[in-house]
């Protein structure tokens, strides 16, 4: 029998003479060097603690408005301006790079601003409670007087453009088609046995003439201006008080609910949503996707903005001053760098994108150390320490109490079902998934 074994030479590990140092063996490729990982792992946990520490992410605030700010929209094609509505009735055109006034529109409406898009680059169209669609030149030395007025028969709660056709819907008892050439409205849309309030109506950004709603009877809608009529409607658990269309995606709608959560779906198959986002103690009322696709941004009840990352429901960032109420607007800058958000306090706040970024100039030098700091901390977000330095979120006190009290209440409620199912008879209370109880029931 043959048995092969490590032979080691003493004499390689011991002094030569009498008095002679110890040889250490060391090897000096210093891609196996013995603490490589420990130190990569402080550096990543040094990267987790520095966004922390440089985290600014309020930049300014546009005031101008006395009253809540319900409705923000950006102007296609330019990155730095912004429109914005108000319950005062007053429109406000925003420059976000000199943060200035382009053009402020006192008294637009009698009665709060519901509805605001850009119909092109140099016109907007803005509806409001006082049962008028408006549209405004919004160029160099335009007029304070409104270009047309549609008159309707009740008030409007939303209002979208056509993305190439002089062709707007909006949202009111009914789902209407307009043309910009014709003072009354060319198609109805409402689903034939609808009896809602349409709170919000949107077009698919790519396929434009497919067109979605939201209404007050737990339904979200999908039409096409086509054939003038409602396609597929789903009856939800709760309200959805807003949508967005994905701007990569064209099957994939966001919906912000009154249930404190937002649920993505893919309009092929609305029997259940793609994905839950979870953290919100409050009704969302608002929600934007980022122009990249894979971010957005939600505004809710509880006093918080909140950025997501597409697919991950849970740790969002979150915004909040002491002086922001409830946030009712919310989105996204053209640029994908900064999120703008419209609250009670009558106030348009402006925040980066990434809490710690750095506005300026960034040397080449800078770029490549952060991004070697983002790298390490992607290859370290499972070790323990530098995932819970990642995902640890500052939240008021008041956020931070109902959040623990929602947690109790849905434990209480899990507990709940499982003794139940366990004291009743085999398979006849089985457990459903929860994204199976979202979407009570479908309609073709």
């Amino acid at each position: 029998m043959k048995i092969s074994v490590l032979q080691r030479a003493p004499a390689d590990h011991l002094p030569m003479r009498p008095g002679d140092p110890t040889p250490t063996s060391r090897n000096l490729n210093p891609l196996l060097h013995p603490f490589a990982r420990a130190r990569e792992r402080i550096r990543a946990l040094n990267a987790a603690k520095m966004d922390k520490i440089f985290a600014k992410p309020f930049v300014d605030a546009l005031e101008g408005h006395v009253d809540a700010v319900e409705v923000l929209c950006r102007q296609p094609g330019s990155v730095v301006t912004v429109a914005s509505g108000s319950w005062d009735g007053g429109i406000i055109l925003h420059n976000l790079a000199q943060r200035t006034r382009l053009l402020t529109l006192q008294q637009a409406h009698k009665g709060k601003v519901s509805g605001l898009c850009f119909a092109g680059s140099d016109k907007l169209l803005s509806c409001g409670v006082d049962r008028n669609i408006k549209l405004w030149s919004v160029g160099e030395n335009a007029p304070q007087t409104p270009v047309s007025i549609y008159p309707g028969k009740y008030g409007f709660n939303s209002i979208d453009h056509h993305r190439t056709d002089p062709v707007f819907a909006t949202a009111s008892n009914l789902v209407q088609i307009w043309d910009e050439t014709k003072s009354a409205p060319i198609s109805n849309l409402t689903f034939p046995t609808s009896t809602e309030t349409i709170s919000a109506v949107r077009f698919n950004l790519s396929e434009s003439s497919v067109l979605a709603s939201i209404g007050s009877d737990r339904t979200f809608t999908l039409y096409d201006i086509r054939t003038g009529k409602a396609e597929r409607r789903v009856v939800m658990q709760m309200r959805s008080n807003a949508l967005a269309w994905s701007p990569t995606f064209p099957t994939s709608v966001l919906l912000a609910s009154e249930d404190h959560n937002l649920y993505t779906f893919d309009i092929r198959h609305l029997d259940s949503p793609t994905q839950i986002y979870k953290a919100h103690v409050a009704a969302v009322m608002s929600c934007d996707w980022s122009p990249t696709g894979l971010e957005f941004v939600s505004g809710g009840w509880d006093r918080t903005v909140r950025i997501w990352k597409e697919g991950q429901g849970h740790s969002p960032e979150v915004y909040h001053t002491k002086r922001m109420q409830r946030v009712t607007s919310s989105l996204f800058s053209a640029d994908a760098r900064f999120v703008l958000s419209g609250s009670d306090d009558g106030n348009v706040r402006i925040w980066k994108a990434k809490a710690s970024e750095k506005l300026g100039v960034v040397t080449a030098r800078e770029r490549a150390a952060i991004e070697y700091r983002d790298s390490l901390k992607e290859r370290w977000k499972m070790d323990t320490e530098v995932g819970t330095v990642m995902r640890r979120r500052h939240l008021p006190k008041s956020v931070h109490k109902t959040s623990q009290l929602k947690h109790t209440m849905l434990e209480a409620r899990r507990v709940k079902e499982e003794r139940r199912r366990k004291h009743t008879r085999a398979g006849e209370n089985k457990p459903k998934a929860e994204r199976k109880k979202v979407v009570l029931a479908e309609q073709t």
